[in-house]
């Protein structure tokens, strides 16, 4: 049994109201455990196992922004990647590596194995999940959707395998906006799951007809536009990051909205030497390390006198720890598993997404990717 086991801490999060549409269970926690951090020594050591592992059992490194500085330092200095979690399945796929410990939460791990079922899918702890995944299972949402037959199922990649092979389409909060607009311009009205402020935020910008399940990230969902404000009022000159799983009130003060590749763009390009930011503080590693002469503060998830269940930083991310992933690597525990008669099932919207932003991309036309309401 890992050590980590020893740091146990109960997390509550947010699902749907028994009285609410889209309602599920009650159920409204579940725990997580963070692993003590290493000594120097220690950390030095486990740094220099896991090289050697990488190369001895032909495996590769993806690490997510928001996990622990020495993992995605650690999978850039040995040929992986640190992003997010499609690019992190995407390399995955791509890499020559049979071997993928994927540093994150299960969803991302299940992604990874969607995409690359002959190879082996490790993770430093198969307990590290996500709120948006927990608070989507897959029975209620199932009967969720077949009471919208007329919709096309729309979620987001914060979710199991089984979810996605429930629906029509995958997005990203980085080409979500798009394939909504999409969706829209051929007619269709869209059932979207699992975020409600991410999905909002995207109603709002592209007009489109959209049924929300009522689900949302306990990091984004604690930022408040109050405590906001009076941070802008002590930083007049900072430009405001905001990640769009965050609330209306906090999106709406923001700088520049978007994905976590797309407040690392805004920080380099915008023209500014201070920022807030509003997604996961993990992300301030890499916002870091990218812009050295620049300053960034968290935006604030409550008051000075007020608690917060994640205080910016998810309690599954912080579940991934060297000392498990050198665990993992030398033993093959912790294999991501995903029942294989839900892989093309899953891999079906995952694809039409990859095809979609590849297009876009090339600079090809993407009509006949989103067939017209009606059509075959």
């Amino acid at each position: 049994m890992s050590t980590a086991t020893l740091n146990r801490i109960d997390v509550e999060y947010e699902q749907p109201d028994e009285a609410t549409p889209g309602a599920v269970c009650s159920t409204k926690h579940a725990w997580a455990r963070v692993p003590p951090e290493p000594s120097q020594a220690e950390r030095a050591a486990l740094k220099d196992k896991i090289r050697r592992l990488l190369k001895e059992k032909n495996a590769v490194m993806v690490s997510h922004y928001y996990v622990h500085p020495d993992l995605q330092d650690l999978a850039e200095e040995t040929g992986g990647l640190v992003s997010d979690s499609l690019e992190m399945a995407r390399f995955g796929r791509d890499h020559a590596a049979q071997t993928l410990v994927v540093s994150g939460v299960r969803f991302m791990g299940e992604t990874a194995k969607i995409l690359s079922p002959e190879k082996t899918v490790l993770m430093p702890d198969l307990d590290a999940t996500c709120s948006l995944d927990l608070g989507c299972p897959i029975d209620e949402f199932s009967a969720f959707c077949d009471q919208h037959p007329d919709r096309t199922v729309v979620v987001y990649a914060n979710t199991s395998a089984a979810v996605k092979a429930r629906a029509d389409w995958l997005v990203t909060s980085s080409c979500a906006l798009e394939i909504v607009s999409a969706l829209k311009a051929a007619g269709q009205k869209i059932l979207w799951a699992p975020d409600r402020h991410l999905g909002a935020y995207i109603q709002r910008e592209t007009g489109a007809d959209m049924l929300f399940w009522n689900g949302a990230c306990i990091v984004h969902d604690e930022f408040k536009a109050l405590e906001l404000e009076l941070l802008k009022k002590q930083h007049p000159h900072a430009k405001v990051l905001v990640h769009p799983e965050s609330p209306a009130d906090v999106v709406a003060l923001a700088d520049a909205v978007g994905s976590t590749s797309a407040i690392l763009k805004a920080a380099r390009e915008l023209d500014a030497t201070e920022f807030i930011v509003a997604t996961d503080n993990g992300m301030m590693h890499k916002l870091r390390t990218l812009n050295p002469g620049k300053t960034f503060y968290e935006a604030p998830t409550a008051g000075n006198s007020a608690t917060c269940k994640s205080c910016a930083h998810c309690p599954w991310m912080a579940m991934n720890g060297l000392a498990d992933v050198a665990r993992v690597l030398e033993t093959g525990a912790n294999a991501v598993h995903v029942d294989p008669a839900l892989i093309p099932h899953a891999r079906q919207p995952i694809d039409r997404m990859l095809a979609f932003t590849a297009a876009l991309k090339n600079g090809h036309p993407t009509a006949a990717l989103v067939p017209h309401l009606g059509a075959a």
